[in-house]
């Protein structure tokens, strides 16, 4: 996963409200097609993008494919944004001074 694929999978409404959708649970992509207007091909085009980038899992059960979200790399996510905000910090720290 690159910071890119991420960026480029959090940038479609679409798929924040797929990610938003599985914080209540595992489902499937017919479950997650239910919440929208469009057509399933759509709903797992937008669910390989988020698989790309790691924000979601897929996990095979009988017939269906169950996608849940990778709460990992959110952590990840996290970290790298506080960090990021840190060094932002220090250099305003240091054009103050």
């Amino acid at each position: 996963m690159t910071i890119n694929e991420l960026f480029k999978a959090l940038s479609d409404e679409n798929r924040r409200k797929i990610l938003d959708i599985l914080r209540n649970g595992d489902m499937t992509a017919g479950e997650i097609a239910q919440h929208f207007n469009m057509s399933k091909p759509g709903i797992s085009q937008h669910l390989n993008v988020l698989k790309n980038a790691q924000l979601v899992f897929s996990i095979k059960k009988g017939q269906y494919v169950y996608y849940s979200l990778n709460s990992t790399i959110f952590q990840d996510v996290m970290k790298w944004v506080v960090q990021f905000s840190d060094n932002h910090k220090g250099e305003t720290n240091n054009e103050n001074n």
